[in-house]
């Protein structure tokens, strides 16, 4: 099976999709919309105008699904009128401020002919079926680590007590301002660490250096740092947003709560314990195979549904 693969900017929890559909066997191709985005630095219009004929040019004959990741490629990918067009709506294109946004992912998941979602908190916000595939992580790179062994890595003092925040401070519905709140008002001695636009496979010595991990978002569609957190057995304390609170329902040292006083009450709680979780041992579905799984299956049905097939890949042998 090949699949075209529609996106903004490749982020980690894509790049671990196309590698748990690689390893199912599907062969993928990725189109980027050129240009960069930061918050204070958007993509241009021109941007846009090049995306369209790359997208209705890159040989789509040859392609037997396009996956539209993120609600801004949908409309590229409606465009061409031969292959079946799947979406995966990443969270902040359907539960976002910018109401435009939300319009036009809502829009284009009506026409798509399969809708994936990362996780049950996204689906009440659409009015057609969906799919509910959550996003694997790389358990291999996001592993328990030494903590001493952690610190020297990323320089912190080997007998300092952190809290990790792992979002730009900027970004308003991360609400930094409150985790800084909530770290100032324990009764621990502890350092709110502020980490973000580090390399991807810095991350796990980022979180297993710290005593625990902090969210404090007020919405969310996952958040994947918290399921990388629990593979670490780094405990976590945060709001309920996304699916945090399924994730951690059987997770030790880990806790869920919405209040100032409550949230500042859970963490001080696990930084007296000076103990991980047990995130790993009690998870399922942490890799990317899972996933992988999922996703060859709704392309599956979805050529069903219009009476096509592909040629699909023997089943494979994976380590799980």
């Amino acid at each position: 099976m090949k699949v075209l693969q529609l996106t903004t900017t490749p982020r980690s929890f894509f790049e671990n999709q196309v590698t748990a559909l690689e390893r199912q066997g599907v062969d993928c191709t990725t189109l980027a919309i050129p240009g960069s985005h930061r918050p204070d630095s958007p993509r241009s219009v021109g941007d846009y105008l090049k995306y369209a004929p790359a997208v209705l040019g890159h040989s789509l004959d040859g392609y037997d699904v396009v996956h539209a990741n993120y609600g801004l490629t949908l409309p590229f990918a409606l465009a061409q009128p031969t292959r079946p067009v799947v979406c995966t709506l990443w969270g902040t294109d359907l539960m976002s401020d910018r109401r435009w946004l939300t319009a036009l992912s809502r829009f284009g998941a009506r026409r798509a002919d399969g809708v994936v979602v990362p996780s049950d908190a996204m689906t009440g916000e659409l009015s057609v079926n969906n799919a509910v595939v959550p996003f694997g992580i790389d358990a291999d790179m996001f592993r328990p680590i030494p903590r001493d062994e952690a610190r020297e890595r990323v320089g912190w003092d080997p007998d300092g007590t952190y809290v990790l925040f792992p979002y730009e401070s900027t970004r308003p519905e991360k609400d930094y301002p409150r985790a800084r709140r909530i770290v100032e008002g324990c009764t621990a001695d502890a350092e709110l660490k502020q980490v973000s636009g580090v390399d991807y496979e810095e991350m796990p010595y980022y979180m297993n250096a710290s005593d625990a991990l902090l969210v404090t978002s007020r919405r969310e569609s996952g958040p994947m740092v918290v399921k990388e957190a629990a593979a670490c057995n780094v405990p976590v304390v945060s709001t309920d947003v996304g699916f945090v609170e399924r994730t951690l329902t059987d997770v030790d040292n880990s806790f869920v709560a919405d209040s100032d006083a409550a949230l500042t009450s859970s963490l001080d709680d696990v930084l007296a314990s000076d103990a991980r979780s047990n995130g790993r041992e009690v998870l399922d579905g942490l890799g990317l195979d899972a996933m992988g799984e999922q996703l060859l299956g709704v392309y599956q049905r979805v050529l069903d549904e219009r009476g096509e097939r592909a040629s699909l890949p023997s089943p494979r042998s994976v380590t799980r």
